[in-house]
């Protein structure tokens, strides 16, 4: 386990295309939305790893569900 929660500060800012300015609350609603889709994601191996009676999640449950965790994270 990670012993503090990772900056997407970084990332985000990285990924913009102009400069602008991520404030602290958005800066947490960011990582919660990020901990929102790892968690629906896990959800939804899990659900595929007992569908194949795999007792662990494994990397081919990881991205046989992900592009339809996407989709539903879009909207």
């Amino acid at each position: 386990m990670l012993n503090k929660p990772p900056k997407l500060k970084s990332t985000v800012k990285t990924k913009m295309k102009s400069n602008v300015n991520v404030r602290p609350a958005s800066e947490a609603m960011i990582e919660l939305l990020t901990l929102l889709f790892m968690n629906s994601l896990a959800e939804e191996a899990k659900a595929k790893a007992f569908e194949e009676r795999s007792a662990t999640i494994r990397g081919h449950h990881l991205k046989a569900v992900a592009k339809e965790v996407l989709k539903k994270t879009r909207g």
